[in-house]
């Protein structure tokens, strides 16, 4: 008998085996990432390869189709069944080795298969499934050799797939000997981590879900992935429920200071959002909340805190001592939540006392800990978190930032929903405005826009449609860089009207009337100018003038136009093309924690490794708030800007206040 050469692409591993040994057991053997969920039975299809044909110079092989054995029964019974294969390919577990031959594992064959994150320039995100499905046969029970299911199961999984000293919580024991049973000694079992049974079916079960959950202030967002594909199979939103006992996250820290038990009645509440959550995304596709396996949470701290069920009234006030700032897992029973009876949930570390585990689940989407370059990641809510830094130094914080942003003490503000403004732009000659509104993509001067909306009227003007005005406004000379909207430009246009003792500008006539006051312009100014100084703060501590990268996060980051941000000054100059939105970043995050074990262990250390700066107790704080005030800023320069806009912006005091602002930007050209 010979021992035949077998090289596997694209891992580029060989070695000579035995003639007759599976292309599958010599995958395995060599440690070649090769998938199976029923153990070489030619059932489960997942090992599937491609024999090459041909000479190979560089490696010493002429391979050909006949170097593996002949299609067999198994493989016949399996196409009777599940469909044909795709021209060339066999199952590993029935193709055996003959001759020298090389084996192609194609990428849907592979366990740790990529997914290509929103980011694909940082990296891709190989799939390292914390949880993986084996099909296993056990021997029947036998008067003359009594020994548990269990053990028998146990055998039976170091046997056929090399797994030892397997353990199972009595949930899963539970539901063993029925499994059993029904599947005349054959079960699939999901095994958390190579250690713990958590699932069991009857027979061959092919596929194993878990859910990725960012609970936010306003909305809790859940996606339904295939654990082993990494497909997001569903996803869905709720608004959180917590928002009846406060809009903000500081009030919901009041209501459980002045009510004994309060903590119990938000906890509650945002459990049983996510297990509504987990019931409508699994229904959506013919499954069970049970047959979620794992779960992973992203959120800030005080909505972390409440999710596990800890007293977040320490987040109130100074020092903001968090009570875990680790990661965190748990079993899905302890917590209430209707997912499959072994399941865990795993929580993201928190950074800080208000730099959550949504934002880690921003690092470790984004990777700004990856590059070489100085990154500057932004998520902007009421509380911006702001992440700064590269791989070899990384540095956080939050910045009250208000709720304006999110359309909040704003005259004609909402939150973004169909029938809000988002899109404003105002032409610098005629000062007439244009608009678009969530729900349609036509712009108000377009035909037909009235009747694209006519569904959803046009409601009020959200956070991006306000910021997009402003700086439209700065740009058109409707307002100073003080923020004052200039009363003598009334003269140019009846949209500027007096409003009491300021003015302010007119953007959509009827019912509802939609205009930015003077008070919305001073409401914006303050949230942008303590984002814009918790960014400088992180700039001063790292030691750069510049970065050289920024990226807005969240849902907020993801609508809003990065050139208008950068013109009102939320963020410092940097080249517009490398500015840009990463959308659900946490919830990305969130995803890849769920679907790739390593990465769980990477963001643990890189949160570790953060440098924290708290902002209350900076001196240089108010300085930089000052300064950011003035529209883009005082004295910051932004050059990269100003040569895409062909324009040279006039300084403002910073203070706010002034009324000199006639002057206006010169253009270039």
């Amino acid at each position: 008998m010979t021992n035949p050469l077998v090289f596997f692409a694209p891992s580029g591993k060989r070695g000579r085996f035995p003639e007759g040994t599976s292309v599958l057991e010599a995958a395995r053997k060599l440690g070649v990432d090769l998938d199976s969920v029923c153990g070489g039975r030619g059932i489960c299809g997942r090992c599937q390869v491609e024999v090459g044909d041909g000479k190979f110079p560089k490696l010493g092989i002429v391979s050909a189709p006949d170097h593996v054995t002949e299609w067999n029964a198994v493989e016949e019974r399996y196409v009777s069944k599940r469909g044909p294969l795709a021209e060339g390919r066999r199952l590993g577990c029935q193709a055996k080795l003959c001759s020298d031959v090389v084996i192609d594992v194609p990428p849907d064959s592979q366990v740790h298969r990529q997914v290509v994150r929103k980011s694909a320039a940082i990296r891709d995100i190989a799939i390292e499934p914390v949880v993986a499905l084996h099909y296993v046969e056990v021997r029947e029970p036998d008067m003359h050799e009594p020994s548990s299911d269990f053990r028998r199961l146990q055998e039976a999984l170091e046997q056929q797939w090399g797994l030892k000293d397997i353990t199972a919580p009595l949930e899963s024991l539970r539901l063993l000997q029925w499994s059993l049973r029904q599947g005349l000694w054959s079960v699939t079992v999901a095994i958390r981590h190579k250690r713990e049974i958590v699932g069991i079916w009857p027979g061959l079960h092919e596929q194993g879900v878990g859910l990725a959950v960012d609970i936010g202030s306003t909305t809790i967002a859940a996606h339904l992935c295939d654990l082993a594909s990494g497909e997001v199979l569903a996803s869905s939103g709720v608004m959180n429920p917590q928002i009846r006992f406060g809009e903000d996250v500081m009030s919901r820290v009041s209501y459980v200071m002045m009510n004994p038990g309060g903590d119990v009645e938000l906890t509650t509440a945002v459990r049983e959002a996510i297990a509504e959550l987990a019931v409508s995304v699994t229904k959506e596709v013919g499954l069970n909340s049970n047959d979620i396996l794992e779960m992973t949470v992203v959120a800030n701290p005080i909505m972390h805190h409440l999710f596990l069920g800890l007293d977040p009234t320490e987040l109130g006030g100074a020092p903001f001592a968090l009570t875990i700032d680790g990661a965190y897992q748990t079993r899905a029973a302890h917590l209430n939540l209707p997912l499959s009876s072994g399941a865990y949930v795993y929580v993201l570390p928190c950074i800080a006392g208000h730099v959550g585990a949504d934002t880690a689940g921003v690092v470790l989407s984004e990777g700004p800990y990856l590059r070489p370059e100085v990154s500057l990641v932004v998520d902007v809510g009421t509380n911006a978190e702001i992440v700064l830094g590269n791989r070899e130094r990384l540095l956080a914080c939050s910045s009250p930032t208000g709720p304006a942003f999110e359309g909040g003490q704003i005259s004609s503000g909402q939150r973004a929903a169909p029938g809000a403004i988002e899109r404003v732009r105002i032409d610098p000659v005629t000062l007439e405005p244009r608009y678009k509104v969530i729900g349609s993509d036509l712009w108000s001067d377009e035909p037909g826009f009235d009747k694209a909306v006519i569904r959803t009227g046009v409601t009020g003007i959200c956070g991006s449609g306000v910021i997009e005005a402003i700086a439209e406004m700065l740009l058109a000379g409707l307002i100073t860089p003080d923020g004052v909207v200039d009363g003598a430009m009334a003269t140019r246009s009846p949209r500027i009207e007096e409003d009491g003792r300021t003015f302010k500008y007119l953007i959509r006539e009827g019912e509802p009337r939609i205009a930015i006051t003077q008070n919305d312009v001073r409401a914006i100014q303050l949230g942008k100018a303590a984002l814009y100084a918790g960014v400088r703060l992180l700039m001063d501590r790292y030691g750069v003038a510049a970065v050289d990268r920024i990226t807005l996060a969240g849902a907020f980051g993801s609508h809003i136009d990065v050139k208008h941000a950068m013109i009102l000054g939320l963020v410092p100059d940097c080249e517009l093309d490398k500015v840009g939105s990463a959308g659900n970043a946490a919830g990305t995050g969130a995803r890849i924690a769920l679907l790739n074990a390593s990465a769980r262990t990477e963001i643990e250390d890189v949160v570790r490794r953060i440098e924290k700066v708290e902002t209350a107790i900076e001196p240089s704080f108010q300085a930089h708030f000052v300064g950011a005030m003035a529209i883009p800023h005082k004295s910051d320069p932004f050059p990269h800007l100003e040569a895409a806009l062909g324009v040279t912006f006039k300084r403002g005091s910073g203070d706010g206040e002034g009324g000199g602002g006639r002057e206006r930007r010169r253009r270039r050209g």
